[in-house]
């Protein structure tokens, strides 16, 4: 991927900004290229390239006492031309809706941004070849008999934001992750790896790690639905932290759909549980701003149990009588101010001694089709998958077929018996990454058994 680069960005943010009718504008420009090899049954079957272009411009015109009128479009031309276009609906759609009283306005310049290096030359034209280099010897990791299927991809991309009020950001990151299922007769193991660069990931330890999976779980057995303890790994620990984000959010607070209407200062979790929203850690890079250009900064949820932050984007901290705490979506979106670098504090355990605190009891691999059933209890649903195994005696004795839950997630993180000390970043669609230890939990609740 050859960038553009911060000036020839702004340069074409500026047809944008010379548009005569709007009193402020707000312009994003981004780029990013994916590649992608999937493989199937051990082999690879599909190489993907492709290159997006997207602007989006958001304008605001004086709508009086009824508050400002805001207005939004997009395009996938990024050229002067497209830019124009862009501005010019903004613009149109802003003069005809209802003003709002809650918007805060467009953040104004001279803010400073960090960063945390996140751009990897390697991974940003990484060739087809080398991703089914990585690709093979991941499938020669795996025992025999055992099929792959999975992917590899690569992503890098750049980001300018620019408005009328003096705001100029500029970020450019890369991201690689590569995923493995692996199958053998009626057992299957699931094991991935995200990094900033393919230099952070290992594709042997990762085929190992699903094959053996795969391997241990031969001959699936029966458990009874019901209560037990559990273990669960990275990418199951991080699905429950994706489903309580919104619980941070200062407009869930505010509206009432969270459960911290009331709580904050007070014990949520048990004292083992730390959890920040930490764009600038290494493990999570991301852009050092959010979509509207304000800094990001590292925000304590939970300390050692007790709630004690909240995350908000203009809006919302207007609202709340707050400041933006860097934390808002590209607009127009009903999620916005919602943290999304979740980053729970690791422990000192290995996966070995959290198992081995278990009498009887299961071990989770990730959970598959979780659903939020009440925001405010943070009730969620959703089942098992790809290695789920019975533990007895502090040690795993055999693969168990899937099993429905229902639980609160609160009510799990508050019987947090112990945390691992090898975590790892976890990545979910539609909810991004997060950075999620092993969990020792004294009860989850399991509902009903699945037939796979």
């Amino acid at each position: 991927m050859i960038r553009y680069g911060a000036d020839r960005l702004f340069e074409l943010a500026g047809a944008a900004l010379r548009h005569p009718g709007p009193d402020e504008v707000e312009v994003t420009l981004g780029r990013e290229q994916v590649a992608l090899t999937r493989f199937a049954d051990s082999r690879i079957h599909q190489n993907v390239h492709r290159l997006d272009h997207h602007v989006r411009v958001r304008v605001v015109v004086d709508g009086g006492e009824a508050g400002a009128r805001v207005g939004s479009a997009t395009s996938g031309l990024l050229t002067p031309e497209g830019v124009r276009r862009a501005v010019d609906r903004a613009y149109q759609i802003a003069r005809t809706v209802p003003g709002n009283p809650d918007f805060a306005g467009l953040p104004a310049g001279g803010t400073t941004y960090d960063s945390v290096r996140r751009d990897d030359p390697d991974t940003a034209r990484c060739p087809p070849a080398r991703r089914a280099d990585l690709v093979a010897a991941l499938l020669r990791s795996l025992p025999a008999g055992t099929d792959g299927a999975g992917a590899l991809e690569t992503t890098g991309n750049e980001l300018a934001i620019v408005n009328s009020r003096g705001v100029r950001a500029y970020d450019a990151g890369t991201r690689a992750a590569l995923s493995i299922l692996a199958t053998a007769g009626d057992s299957t193991g699931y094991a991935e790896g995200v990094a900033v660069g393919l230099a952070g990931l290992d594709p042997v330890t990762l085929g190992s790690r699903a094959g053996e999976k795969a391997r241990l779980g031969a001959g699936l057995r029966e458990l009874a639905p019901g209560s037990y303890p559990v273990v669960l790994e990275p990418c199951a620990t991080a699905v429950l932290l994706h489903r309580l984000a919104h619980a941070f959010a200062g407009r869930a607070v505010r509206e009432g759909s969270s459960p911290l209407a009331d709580r904050l200062g007070a014990p949520i979790c048990a004292p083992a549980v730390t959890l920040s929203d930490d764009p600038l850690s290494s493990a999570l890079p991301a852009a050092p701003f959010d979509a509207e250009g304000i800094p990001r900064r590292r925000t304590i949820l939970v300390d050692r149990g007790v709630a004690v932050g909240l995350t908000y984007d203009s809006a919302a901290a207007r609202m709340g009588g707050t400041e933006s705490t860097g934390h808002a979506l590209a607009p127009p979106n009903p999620l916005s101010g919602l943290p999304t670098h979740l980053f729970m504090a690791a422990g000192s355990e290995t996966t070995e001694s959290l198992v081995g605190r278990i009498d009887r009891g299961i071990y989770v691999t990730r959970f598959h089709y979780t659903n939020v059933v009440h925001p405010v209890r943070t009730t969620v649903t959703g089942t098992t998958r790809d290695g789920t195994f019975l533990i007895e005696n502090g040690r795993i004795v055999g693969g168990i077929r899937n099993l429905r839950f229902t639980q609160s997630v609160l009510e799990a993180l508050s019987g947090v018996e112990a945390v691992g000390r090898e975590g790892q970043v976890a990545t979910e669609r539609f909810y991004g990454d997060a950075y999620a230890p092993p969990l020792c939990l004294s009860s989850f609740a399991f509902t009903s058994a699945s037939t796979h």
